[in-house]
């Protein structure tokens, strides 16, 4: 594991990317006790839940490549003022990927890798890949997975949510330098 060193004067993003279903956000939300002990302020931003507050409807790749870029905009704009961020996103773009590494200055790209057959058996009454009929990321379009994600956290659902969330933190405190 590449280690990162952490520039004091803003917060740190966690960007934790993965197919739909692989457990993002309940791993967003068990995580943050962690990242504000270790790290100081942090908020979640969840992609879908800003898609939402914009009504934005579009899901082919050039869609989703633009909305991401808008996306990092404002995260920049809470990391300038020394507030970490703990971001869920589908996000699976080289491009978007590059956008952040290139933007961003403190940057730690987690990656929740999990079987796309695996996630529909396991979340079953969710129906997650039966409300979209069609754009969707590991079926309709292409997932581009990360080449080098800082961590990767293997989601098979053989383990809790809370087992993985320990699993990060552990990998988190080895990699970041204050």
């Amino acid at each position: 594991m590449k280690k990162i060193k952490i520039k004091k004067n803003n917060g740190i993003l966690f960007f934790i990317t993965g197919l739909s279903g692989a457990g993002k956000t309940s791993t967003s939300l068990k995580i943050k006790k962690y990242i504000i002990k270790s790290f100081g302020p942090t908020i979640i931003i969840h992609s879908e839940k800003i898609r939402k507050i914009y009504d934005f409807k579009g899901f082919n790749k050039n869609e989703r490549i633009s909305l991401g870029s808008q996306h990092i905009d404002l995260l920049n704009m809470i990391l300038k003022q020394k507030i970490n961020v703990i971001y869920d996103a589908i996000a699976l773009s080289n491009k978007l990927r590059s956008l952040k590494r290139k933007k961003i200055k403190n940057y730690v790209e987690i990656f929740i890798k999990s079987d796309v057959k695996k996630i529909i058996k396991f979340n079953k009454k969710k129906k997650i890949y039966s409300k979209l009929k069609n754009n969707i990321v590991g079926l309709d379009i292409r997932a581009e997975f990360p080449k080098h994600p800082h961590i990767t956290i293997i989601n098979d659902f053989n383990k809790s949510i809370s087992n993985l969330t320990t699993e990060l933190e552990k990998k988190i405190s080895k990699i970041i330098i204050k």
